[in-house]
């Protein structure tokens, strides 16, 4: 290796150091650690490993997920910690049913502690990452089972909620954030949301309804602040999960709540983003994933998973984002952001920049699902607004 007295600057896409940890082998740390002692004269390589630091908090990158200390001091130690979340069947809801108006519950991080420890989490996040996995490998169009419940109601409602937007046209205003006319579309929606509800019901089970409606209508935003954000997401997840349960859609219709559904759905809050400058709820700001979004990208980086040309670092490539965008969650993402965000991407997206430095997408996959659940089902601010009841268990 040659030597050089510039100071150059760090490579642009270096591997996040949160949810993405490189894969070392000693080879490759023996290697760098050679390079660098070369610049500064020291020894070529260390006869043995540096000793385990006596520091408590110190966690190595392989630290295993077993017997782990409660509390880590921050996010990064967190999602290194985290195990990467499983599949889950989903637990259908037995009669005698209950159903009840919703209601928040958790308040403080205990809350989170004891909603982390219970089944009711588990199985909720188990079907997130089911839907992960029905769509892994696969394209947007591919060809996959479409019921009636998910075809004719679920798609049909959203697509009906894309209208609403059309006919009521942002009110003239200066500010940047918060166009009073999403609060006209806001109510239209809320009022329709009991009559959208009995339409997926069947006759035994319409009293579901005052539990789903809830759910329903927040997610798509909050009114009164005229925002947007990752809880929304989660609670139009938390929706689809109370239809899992009550078998109004099964395992066989989870590709098509992906490719479908889902996809129609981030059709309509882009369109909502952008006709109503809905402002991000919460938004890490540029140190976030995304100011809006967080489930297109777990569902995105499993399309890609073991595709033969598109890696990671390909979303800097336009002629790809240009023609592949349509198929790939992910990639609409990245086209999506570049399309409201200028400037430099690695200034503006710098979490995204980084993780176009990891080497494969099934490493992309597993990160992302661990800094789901540290990074929106563990934060209070989040989570204080999600509703319990009869299907969704406190």
């Amino acid at each position: 290796m040659e030597e050089t007295t510039n100071n150059t600057a760090p490579p642009p896409h270096q591997p996040p150091p949160t949810a993405f940890p490189p894969s070392h082998d000693h080879h490759n740390s023996s290697s760098a650690a050679a390079a660098t002692c070369a610049k500064c004269g020291g020894p070529t390589s260390y006869p043995n490993p540096p000793p385990p630091s006596s520091n408590p908090t110190y966690i190595p990158i392989r630290f295993p997920a077993v017997n782990l200390p409660m509390n880590p001091t921050n996010t990064k130690e967190a999602i290194i910690r985290t195990p990467v979340p499983q599949p889950q069947r989903v637990i259908p809801l037995e009669p005698p049913y209950n159903f009840q108006t919703p209601v928040k519950v958790i308040s403080s991080q205990n809350d989170i502690v004891r909603f982390h420890s219970s089944s009711t989490c588990a199985n909720f996040l188990g079907f997130v990452v089911c839907l992960s996995e029905s769509i892994k490998s696969h394209k947007l169009s591919d060809p996959c089972p479409v019921s009636p419940a998910v075809s004719a109601a679920l798609v049909g409602v959203m697509e009906k909620l894309i209208s609403f937007v059309d006919e009521i046209p942002p009110a003239p205003q200066s500010s940047r954030y918060g166009n009073v006319a999403y609060r006209t579309w806001h109510d239209r929606m809320s009022s329709h949301a009991e009559s959208f509800m009995l339409e997926l019901l069947p006759p035994n089970l319409a009293e579901a309804a005052v539990e789903l409606v809830p759910y329903f209508t927040d997610s798509f935003g909050n009114s009164s602040r005229i925002d947007y954000g990752t809880g929304h997401e989660t609670n139009f997840a938390a929706w689809l999960y109370c239809l899992a349960r009550l078998q109004i859609v099964k395992e066989d219709d989870y590709q098509a709540l992906v490719s479908r559904v889902f996809v129609k759905y981030l059709d309509l809050m882009r369109k909502l983003q952008l006709t109503y400058s809905l402002e991000p709820a919460g938004s890490h700001g540029v140190w976030g994933l995304d100011d809006y979004h967080f489930l297109p990208f777990i569902f995105g980086s499993s399309q890609l998973i073991d595709h033969k040309y598109m890696k990671p670092k390909s979303i800097h490539n336009d002629d790809i984002l240009e023609n592949f965008a349509s198929e790939y969650l992910y990639l609409s993402c990245i086209v999506f952001i570049k399309k409201v965000k200028k400037g430099v991407f690695a200034e503006h997206s710098p979490m995204l920049d980084d993780i176009s430095g990891v080497p494969n997408w099934n490493k992309v996959n597993s990160g992302l699902l661990k800094m789901y659940k540290v990074e929106v089902l563990q934060k209070v601010p989040i989570m204080q607004h999600f509703l319990f009841g009869s299907i969704i268990k406190w």
